[in-house]
């Protein structure tokens, strides 16, 4: 136990190797951050980014308001969904949340 509290030392004399413990536990306290936090939210945001990239004209999407479409026109920031028979959407490209399964909007 003596890792984590440090021993009490008399009055007059200063703690010895204090330094690199404390360097130690900042090192591994941005260890555990990096690949707790950064690391998986930087490799999602790849997963998706390479999603977008990867869209084309007749793909079914659904976007992260639920909304389920089928890509009838790609541009640079937006996208046009048809999600009826008469309807269509334009929705910004960021929007979509996932690639869907052909045919899943007919047994909708």
């Amino acid at each position: 136990m003596d890792f984590f509290i440090s021993n009490a030392m008399a009055a007059g004399e200063a703690p010895q190797g204090g330094g690199l413990q404390l360097v130690f536990m900042v090192a591994l306290f941005f260890g555990i951050m990096y690949f707790m936090i950064i690391r998986p939210q930087s490799k999602k945001a790849k997963e998706h980014a390479s999603l977008l990239d990867a869209l084309s004209k007749g793909d079914e999407v659904v976007t992260n308001g639920g909304i389920l479409g089928k890509i009838t026109k790609l541009g640079d920031n937006f996208i046009e969904l048809k999600v009826s028979d008469t309807g269509t959407m334009k929705i910004q490209r960021h929007a979509i949340a996932s690639v869907m399964p052909k045919g899943t909007m007919k047994g909708a």
